[in-house]
C-alpha cells in the first residue's frame, strides 16, 4: 500500500465511527485502532522489502456513539432499538420514499425501522417493542457499528 492510500483509508476509518480495522495480505500486515484522540496504524511487512511504517495521525473529535448517555434521567424509562450489525443505516428503502418511521410514530414488534447495508446486503432491521418513536439517534445514510443505538422507544406510547 502507498502511504496516500494509507492516508485515505485512515481518514474513512476516522469519520465512520468504526473502532478498528486489520487488512492482512501476503505483502503485509495492516492494523489501525482509534482510541480517544488518536489513529494509530502499525504496519508490518514480512517481503524481503518492508515498507516503511508511517507516523500516527490525529483523528477528529469522536463523536458520541450514543447520544443518549448525554441524558440519562430523559431516557430512563426509554427502550434503545440496538444496530445488530456493523454497516451504512438507512432510514428508507430507497432515496424516493418516504422513511420506515419518524419521530412520533408509533411502532409494534416486527415492523421494520430503517435499513443496514452491510457487505452490498440490505437487511432490513424489525423492531422487537412497541411504543412510540422519541428519537432517532444516527443520522440518515452513516456508518453504524454492531450494538450502536439506533432509536429510542417509549413503550408506555
Amino acid at each position: 500500500m502507498k502511504p496516500k492510500e494509507i492516508q485515505e483509508l485512515i481518514d474513512y476509518i476516522s469519520n465512520s465511527g468504526l473502532a478498528e480495522v486489520k487488512i492482512k495480505t501476503d505483502e503485509f500486515e495492516l492494523s489501525i485502532k482509534k482510541d480517544s484522540s488518536n489513529v494509530r496504524v502499525v504496519e508490518a511487512a514480512p517481503a524481503p522489502a518492508p515498507a516503511p511504517a508511517p507516523t500516527p495521525v490525529a483523528a477528529p473529535a469522536p463523536v458520541a456513539s450514543n447520544p443518549a448517555e448525554s441524558a440519562p434521567a430523559e431516557s430512563s424509562n426509554l427502550v434503545e432499538i440496538k444496530s445488530p450489525m456493523i454497516g451504512t443505516f438507512y432510514l428508507t428503502p430507497n432515496p424516493d420514499s418516504p422513511a420506515f418511521v419518524n419521530v412520533g410514530d408509533t411502532i409494534k414488534p416486527g415492523q421494520t425501522v430503517c435499513i443496514i447495508e452491510a457487505m452490498k446486503l440490505f437487511n432490513e432491521i424489525e423492531s422487537e417493542v412497541s411504543g412510540k418513536i422519541v428519537k432517532i439517534l444516527v443520522t440518515n445514510s452513516t456508518p453504524v457499528e454492531y450494538d450502536q443505538p439506533l432509536f429510542l422507544v417509549d413503550p408506555a406510547g
